[in-house]
C-alpha cells in the first residue's frame, strides 16, 4: 500500500490516511476525487478493517464498477467483492430484500421503471374519471418523486398547502388522491418504483430501531461519492447509517452541484460541519486535467457565487491558449463558425476529431451543428441523447409530413394513427394490417376502400378511422400549394401534436416542445434558403434532404474518431482536449427559467463552471447575436457569464459585451426588428477574404438590391449567412442572382429580389 500511496501528492494523502472520525473531501475539478475514495478503502481494508464493514455509495454503476475493480487491484478481488460499494439504489434495495418482511413485502418485491410507473398512474386517472389530457403522467410522477424524496407519504401531502396550491394550479388538484391510491396498489401488486427503495429505507430505519441498530453497528466506515448531488432522502439515510461510529467520508464539490431539479440539495454539502462537529475538512486543489489558463479562468467564474466553500484550485499544467470568443451573426452562422474552427483547428494542433466536445445548455440546439458537421463530413456522436431527427417527437411530425407526401408510406401510418389519441388501438390496426397482407395492397387502400366496414368494425370505429382518413387528405391536398414551412406550420397544428406535447408540463415535456420549435426552425431556413437560391421549397425536397441527412448505412459503429455532442448535465465527469461551449447567451444560458431567484442563477453558473472544466487544453465560447425562435429572427444578449470571466484569460478580451444593470433584467427575446436599424455593440470584425480569382459574370455587372446597387466586390451583410463578399452576378431584372462567399457559411447563390442583403460599402 506504501507504493500507492507514494502517487499521491500532500492533500490526497492527508484525505486517505485521516479515517477516524467524520471528514468532508472538496474535491476541485480534474483534483484525483477517484483515486482518494479508492485508495482511502484500500487503505482501510489494508489496515485490517472487514470489508463487510465499509458502505461506499456512488452514484453510476460505473463508477462503483470500476473502483472496486483498481481496490482489487490493490488488496485482491475476492476482498474487494465483500465490499458494500455501489449507487444507492442497489444498496438500499439489497437492505430492503433482507429486511422486507418488517415493512410488509416478499423479498421477490419487483421494482417499477417509468414506463411501469406511467401506466399506473394513467389507470388511476381512468379509475378517478379524471381529464386525461390535464393529467399527464409524466408530471403527475415528477410530483409524486418529488413528495417521496422529501420523505412527505400520502396523508401528510394531503396537509402540505404548498403542494395542494401548486397542484390546483397546475389544474390538477386530484394529486394527493392519485399519490394515495398508486402507493396502495405498488404495496399490493408487492412493487416499488426507483424512488420507494430510498423512501422505505428511512421507513425501516424510522420504524425498526433494532433494524436501524444493526445495520448501524456493521458499516464502522461510510463513503459517500458525490455528495453535492445527493437529495433529503439520501442525505437521512447516510446520517442515520453514521450515528454509531462517525467514520462518514463524503467527497464532492459544491461548485459542480447541477442537479436540483432532480431533487439534489447542494445544502447538503454546505451544511455538513453542522452536522458532524469535529469534522475534517480536505480540500483536493490542484487540477491535473487543465492548463492554468483554464483551470484560473474557471475560478474567476465560481468566485462570483455567494454560497459555496471557498477553495483555490490551481494547475501546474502548461498556461496554454486563452479562452476564445466566437460573436456570431445569427444561430446558423454559429454553427458554421464553431464547425469551421474545428477543422483548423484538428490541422493546426495535430489531434483528431474524438479530441473536440460542443456542450450545450438545451438538446434543442444539437440540430443546427449536427447539420454543419454533415455538410462538412465531420464524423460525430450524440452523447447521452438521440440524434436530433430520431428523436420521438421529430420522429413523429416527420411521419405526418411523410403522410401527407405519400399516405402509402406503411410505417409513417403505423406510428401516427394513433398520435395524438383518437381511439384507434391496436386490435383494429392489427385488423387493417392483416387485411392489408391478404389482398396485397397498402393499409392505405384498404382504408379508402368501399368494403372497409365489412371487416367488422363498429360505428364509432369506423367514425374514427375515416376522420384519420379526412385529415391526410387535407394535408395532401396542401403539398402542391404551400411550401415546406407553411405546411409544417399547417400539420404541427392540425394533427394535434403541439397541443399534446404543449399539456405536458414536464422537464421532458418542455424539452420535446423545444425540440419541435428547433425542428420548425430548420424547415424555415430550408424554406427561405431554398427560396433565396431560386431552388424548389416544398416539402417533399425537405423530406429528401432529411433522409440524406439520417442514413447512417455507411458509418462504421467501431469508429471512435467523432466530435461529440451532449448538454453540459451530461458532460460531468467527462473529459475533453478541446471544448466548445455553444449558445452562450441569456434567456439560452442562463436559462429563462433560472432568473426567478439568485439560487438558480448561482446553479447556472455552476453548469457554467463544470462546462469549462470539461476541458484540457483549449476552451471556446460561442454566442449569436440573432436567434430563430418560434419561426422568427431574434435579437439575443450574450450571456451575463461571459462578464464573470477574468479578461486576462480571454484571447480577444476587447470583443468581451460590456454588461449594464438593465440588461440582465431585459426579456431573453427582443422582438425581431430590421437589421439595419440595430447598432452592434462591437466592432465589425474586419474583411480578410482570401484572394481568388473572381469568375466573369455571364451577365450584368451590377444589380439593385431594396433600391441598391450591388455590383461584384460589395461587401454585405445577410441576416442568417452574416458578412460576405459579391463574387459575381448574373441573370437579368428581376431574377438576378448574386454568387457571395460568406466569411462562415461559405459560397452561396442568391436571388437578390428575395435575399434581403444590407450593402456595407
Amino acid at each position: 500500500m506504501q507504493n500507492h500511496l507514494e502517487q499521491l501528492n500532500t492533500a490526497q494523502n492527508e484525505a486517505v490516511i485521516n479515517t477516524e472520525g467524520p471528514a468532508l473531501v472538496i474535491a476541485g475539478a480534474g483534483s484525483g476525487k477517484t483515486r482518494v475514495l479508492t485508495f482511502r478503502i484500500a487503505y482501510l481494508l489494508s489496515n485490517g478493517v472487514a470489508p463487510w464493514s465499509i458502505l461506499a455509495l456512488t452514484f453510476t454503476n460505473k463508477a462503483a464498477r470500476e473502483m472496486k475493480e483498481r481496490i482489487g487491484s490493490i488488496v485482491g478481488n475476492e476482498t474487494a467483492r465483500r465490499l458494500w460499494m455501489g449507487t444507492f439504489h442497489s444498496i438500499f434495495s439489497r437492505i430492503l430484500r433482507t429486511e422486507s418482511e418488517r415493512i410488509g413485502f416478499q423479498s421477490s418485491f419487483t421494482i417499477y421503471d417509468t414506463a411501469d410507473s406511467k401506466s399506473l398512474i394513467k389507470s388511476i386517472v381512468k379509475e378517478l374519471n379524471l381529464n386525461e389530457k390535464e393529467y399527464k403522467p409524466g408530471e403527475i410522477l415528477s410530483r409524486i418523486s418529488s413528495a417521496k424524496n422529501d420523505l412527505v407519504l400520502p396523508p401528510a401531502y394531503a396537509r402540505d398547502q404548498h403542494r395542494l396550491m401548486a397542484d390546483k394550479a397546475a389544474r390538477m388538484p386530484m394529486i394527493y388522491e392519485i399519490y394515495q391510491r398508486y402507493m396502495r396498489t405498488c404495496f399490493k401488486s408487492g412493487a416499488m418504483d426507483f424512488d420507494d427503495l430510498l423512501l422505505n429505507t428511512n421507513l425501516l430505519f424510522r420504524d425498526h430501531p433494532d433494524v436501524l441498530a444493526k445495520y448501524q453497528q456493521q458499516f464502522k466506515y461510510i463513503l459517500v461519492d458525490e455528495y453535492q448531488d445527493t437529495n433529503f432522502s439520501q442525505y437521512l439515510i447516510v446520517r442515520k447509517l453514521a450515528e454509531q461510529h462517525k467514520n462518514v467520508c463524503v467527497v464532492g464539490d459544491d461548485a459542480q452541484s447541477i442537479y436540483s431539479f432532480r431533487g439534489a440539495k447542494i445544502e447538503n454539502i454546505l451544511n455538513f460541519r453542522n452536522d458532524y462537529p469535529g469534522y475534517k475538512l480536505f480540500k483536493l486543489e490542484q487540477n491535473y486535467r487543465s492548463t492554468q489558463t483554464i483551470v484560473n479562468a474557471a475560478n474567476s467564474i465560481i468566485a462570483n457565487n455567494k454560497g459555496q466553500i471557498k477553495k483555490v484550485v490551481f494547475s501546474e499544467n502548461d498556461m496554454g491558449e486563452k479562452i476564445r470568443l466566437l460573436n456570431a451573426f445569427s444561430d446558423i452562422e454559429e454553427g458554421f463558425l464553431v464547425v469551421n474552427d474545428i477543422v483548423s483547428k484538428r490541422v493546426t494542433a495535430h489531434c483528431t476529431f474524438a479530441d473536440f466536445a460542443i456542450l450545450y445548455r438545451t438538446n434543442a440546439q444539437s440540430r443546427i451543428f449536427e447539420e454543419a458537421l454533415r455538410k462538412n463530413n465531420i464524423p460525430y456522436k450524440i452523447y447521452g441523447g438521440l440524434s436530433f431527427y430520431q428523436r420521438k417527437e421529430i420522429k413523429d411530425l416527420l411521419a405526418y409530413l411523410r403522410m401527407a407526401v405519400n399516405p402509402k408510406d406503411g410505417e409513417a401510418l403505423k406510428r401516427i394513427i394513433n398520435y395524438p389519441a383518437r381511439g384507434i388501438g391496436k386490435t383494429t390496426l392489427d385488423k387493417l394490417e392483416a387485411a392489408a397482407a391478404h389482398h396485397g395492397v397498402s393499409v392505405w387502400e384498404v382504408l379508402n376502400h368501399p368494403a372497409l366496414p365489412s371487416l367488422g368494425f363498429n360505428a364509432g370505429t369506423l367514425k374514427k378511422l375515416n376522420a384519420f382518413i379526412v385529415l391526410i387528405n387535407e394535408f395532401g391536398r396542401l403539398v402542391p400549394v404551400m411550401n415546406a414551412f407553411e405546411i409544417t406550420t399547417e400539420i404541427v397544428t392540425q394533427s394535434g401534436i403541439l397541443k399534446e406535447l404543449h399539456q405536458d408540463k414536464t422537464t421532458e415535456g418542455q424539452t420535446r416542445v423545444e425540440n419541435l420549435d428547433e425542428l420548425l426552425n430548420g424547415v424555415r431556413e430550408f424554406t427561405d434558403e431554398r427560396k433565396e437560391s431560386g431552388s424548389e421549397n416544398t416539402i417533399i425536397h425537405f423530406l429528401e434532404e432529411v433522409s440524406l441527412l439520417t442514413d447512417q448505412d455507411n458509418e462504421d459503429p467501431d469508429d471512435l474518431n467523432k466530435v461529440t455532442l451532449m448538454t453540459i448535465h451530461s458532460a460531468k465527469g467527462l473529459e475533453f482536449n478541446h471544448v466548445y461551449i455553444v449558445g452562450v447567451e441569456e434567456g439560452l444560458f442562463p436559462s429563462p427559467m433560472a432568473s426567478h431567484s439568485e439560487q438558480s442563477i448561482e446553479e447556472e453558473r455552476r453548469l457554467f463552471y463544470v462546462a469549462v472544466t470539461r476541458a484540457e487544453a483549449s476552451v471556446t465560447l460561442s454566442y449569436a447575436r440573432s436567434r430563430f425562435k418560434y419561426g422568427e429572427h431574434n435579437f439575443v444578449s450574450p450571456s451575463r457569464f461571459l462578464n464573470d470571466i477574468d479578461k486576462n484569460y480571454i484571447d480577444n478580451a476587447s470583443d468581451l459585451p460590456v454588461f449594464k444593470k438593465q440588461e440582465r433584467s431585459q426579456p431573453p427575446f427582443e422582438k425581431k426588428a430590421p437589421f439595419g436599424n440595430t447598432q452592434s455593440a462591437q466592432t465589425k470584425p474586419a474583411y480578410n477574404f482570401k484572394q481568388r480569382e473572381t469568375p466573369q459574370p455571364r451577365f450584368t455587372q451590377t444589380a439593385s438590391s431594396s433600391g441598391a446597387q450591388i455590383s461584384i466586390g460589395t461587401k454585405v451583410e445577410h441576416e442568417r449567412f452574416g458578412y460576405g463578399e459579391v463574387i459575381a452576378l448574373e441573370g437579368n431584372p428581376p431574377n438576378v442572382k448574386a454568387t457571395v462567399v460568406f466569411k462562415n457559411a461559405g459560397e452561396k447563390q442568391l436571388l437578390l429580389k428575395f435575399a434581403k442583403l444590407k450593402i456595407l460599402n
